[in-house]
């Protein structure tokens, strides 16, 4: 199989942006949608087709027993030169590769990109009173032509075949995650958001470029695959010293985009975008990058001495998710409170990835099955989460919990769609997050010694912490005092939200409750050689502990809140008030940044480079300027044009020459 139509994964999706973009003002505004829609249900199509020709015609390679690499097409955009330390041609090529995990990402991207364009239409609309579609917002074309190009970069993000490659969609995503944050431009809190995301994850992916530099210098080329290039394995022995250095920089930009402690403030505040944006970018797909990368370099982490880097990873990743689990479990705004739990369930990726320190599935790599098992089930149900927050915000008009409570008598299918989330998420059977969960949880305790026992059961208490956030959310929402009953005849009475809301919802509910049984293991794993999944042949014994802690977290929930009115809750927020604020504040990592940038950035070095700029450079200049300007004026009374005063002025001008020659020779 050739592939010859996988340019269109990358060209139909940028031509829908131009499309939309230069043309999508001229015409009418379901046709602008219809447009975007249907080139990534095209998407769609084409990466199941994808999906199923490398696995299943193509399949495993008969002596080997691994899924092959293949680059459709892959051509040379730039030459940089020699490379210093190889002597070899540093070429900048974009292609298009499929792997496993590529392949995996291909149907990832298209399947939530597709059902949010979908929900777009209902999202997007305006209602009347009886939730009826009265028009469309202000910038719908607009909205489609962002949501295009965002699909075409992070498809070309995980496709990429070089670094470089990766790093170039890498920053396009960027670039689209700003502009639609900020799709909401009058409203500056989407503004203020929009620039707080483009500045930090800016300064992480500077670590990022500059990791690329590292690695590309010593390694004298931009490509990553072992299983690619013949001679890379030799180059990369060569520079073997400065790999794990390189490869750790490169995190840093991972963890930018993934919104890793500390560099997760950007993540909360870009919920004041559209929800079907929160859904497709900061829930399933951009914030998953950084996962992506660390599994694309993998090998090369476990082959050439950076073990100890996977390790430091995993211990950041495992802070953060607790640390975004406990901030969830305060938080009153239900896009905030599942931005927090995206931080948190992208941290057991990582972890995941990081408790590694083999290429063996059995002992030392489970964590990579388990973590892109995770980012698959994951997308599928926060998804799934952040678009029935929609639904809700919609007929509500609020993001705020007080405005709810009750709507499961008026919101029965989004009521269930998004208990099928909570469930999947707590990693309660038979749904998907049970089986990537735990799965996780097991490849915790691969790591010997003391290490792996405190990994696995960090991590089952951050599930337990998982379930109470999670089902604490889905009480104050469905159930408990409804905000309408309180006072019926002022309020508006909800209602479902339209069918068009509706279809993803159930779509993406269908697929959290059969993905955990997808065998997974038998199409990506850190040898690549196919495994079966303990969970899934009914071994259920190392799910217990995060099982029990997930089912003691739904309990606590639902004694804590689902009832009407029940004091506990305020009576622990009385008996610990610090603590609360301090979590619902975030525990005020945010004002710390604040305190680094305003006080040291710009008070010790920002001020005064631009005192030096402003008043040296500009000054210098400035003076040059009006020094000019000066002799000028003082000249040009001599260009009267007065041909005596000329007379006068040379035979003045001779007399003192000729004086003053004498004088010197005489």
């Amino acid at each position: 199989m050739e592939y010859s139509y996988a340019y269109l994964i990358l060209l139909l999706p940028f031509l829908s942006f131009l499309l939309l973009g230069l043309f999508g003002m001229k015409m009418k505004k379901p046709v602008a949608g219809l447009i975007g829609t249907f080139v990534v249900g095209t998407l769609f199509a084409l990466s199941l087709y994808t999906a199923y020709e490398y696995f299943f015609v193509i399949g495993r390679d008969a002596a080997t027993g691994l899924y092959p690499t293949v680059t459709p097409f892959n051509f040379t955009w730039l030459d940089f030169g020699k490379a210093p330390l190889f002597g070899t041609q540093l070429l900048f090529k974009i292609g298009f590769r499929l792997t496993p995990i590529s392949v995996m990402m291909l149907v990832v991207i298209t399947t939530v990109s597709f059902m949010v364009h979908i929900y777009s239409f209902g999202y997007m609309s305006n209602l009347d009173e009886h939730y009826h579609r009265v028009g469309y917002q202000k910038g719908f074309q607009r909205f489609y032509a962002f949501l295009s190009l965002f699909t075409m970069s992070m498809l070309g993000l995980v496709v990429a075949t070089n670094l470089f490659q990766m790093y170039l969609f890498w920053e396009l995503v960027g670039i689209c995650s700003y502009l639609l944050i900020g799709f909401y431009y009058p409203k500056h809190a989407a503004v203020h958001a929009s620039k707080k995301a483009f500045i930090v994850t800016r300064f992480a992916d500077l670590f990022f470029l500059i990791g690329i530099l590292f690695y590309s210098f010593y390694v004298g080329t931009f490509n990553y695959d072992l299983g690619v290039m013949p001679d890379l394995t030799r180059r990369l022995a060569g520079a073997s010293w400065v790999i794990p250095a390189a490869l750790f920089l490169m995190f840093i930009g991972g963890a930018g985009k993934s919104a890793m402690f500390p560099l997760h403030i950007w993540l909360p505040d870009a919920m004041e975008g559209p929800t079907p944006v929160s859904a497709l970018i900061h829930a399933a797909t951009m914030v998953v990058a950084g996962v992506y990368q660390v599994a694309s370099l993998f090998p090369i982490y476990i082959k050439f001495g950076a073990i100890t880097q996977l390790h430091w990873i995993a211990w950041i990743a495992a802070f953060t998710a607790f640390y975004a689990a406990v901030v969830a479990c305060c938080q009153s705004d239900i896009k905030r409170g599942l931005a927090f739990s995206t931080i948190s369930q992208i941290g057991y990726m990582l972890v995941a990835l990081g408790v590694c320190f083999s290429l063996d599935n059995g002992t030392g790599g489970l964590g990579y099955m388990a973590s892109m098992f995770h980012l698959f089930t994951h997308a599928m149900f926060k998804a799934l989460l952040f678009l029935c927050s929609g639904s809700i915000i919609v007929i509500i008009g609020s993001n705020f919990k007080e405005y709810m409570g009750g709507l499961h008598k008026y919101m029965p299918i989004t009521n269930i769609c998004f208990l099928i989330g909570c469930l999947a998420i707590s990693g309660i059977p038979p749904f998907s997050g049970f089986f990537s969960k735990d799965e996780i949880i097991d490849a915790c305790g691969q790591i010997p010694g003391w290490q792996g026992v405190f990994f696995k059961w960090w991590m089952v208490m951050v599930a337990g912490l998982t379930a109470f956030y999670m089902f604490r959310l889905y009480y104050v929402i469905f159930w408990g005092q409804s905000y309408y009953e309180l006072d019926p005849e002022h309020r508006r009475k909800p209602a479902e939200a339209p069918m068009i809301m509706e279809i993803p919802l159930i779509i993406l509910s269908a697929i959290s409750c059969v993905a955990g049984f997808i065998p997974f293991g038998h199409f990506i794993s850190a040898n690549g050689l196919s495994f079966d999944i303990p969970l899934q042949h009914g071994d259920f014994l190392p799910a217990l502990p995060s099982l029990c802690a997930g089912l003691i977290g739904i309990a606590a929930a639902t004694i804590m809140y689902a009832p009407k009115k029940n004091p506990i809750p305020v009576m622990l927020e009385k008996k610990f008030p610090r603590f609360h604020r301090a979590a619902l504040n975030r525990f005020y990592i945010d004002n710390a940044w604040q305190f680094f940038c305003h006080k040291i950035v710009f008070g010790l070095f920002s001020i005064p480079i631009a005192w030096f700029d402003r008043h040296i450079v500009d000054g210098t200049f400035n003076f040059a300027g009006w020094s000019t300007q000066a002799a000028g004026e003082s000249i040009r009374p001599w260009q009267s044009g007065d041909v005596r005063s000329y007379a006068s002025w040379f035979l003045t001008g001779t007399v003192a020459l000729t004086i003053i020659l004498l004088c010197i020779f005489y």
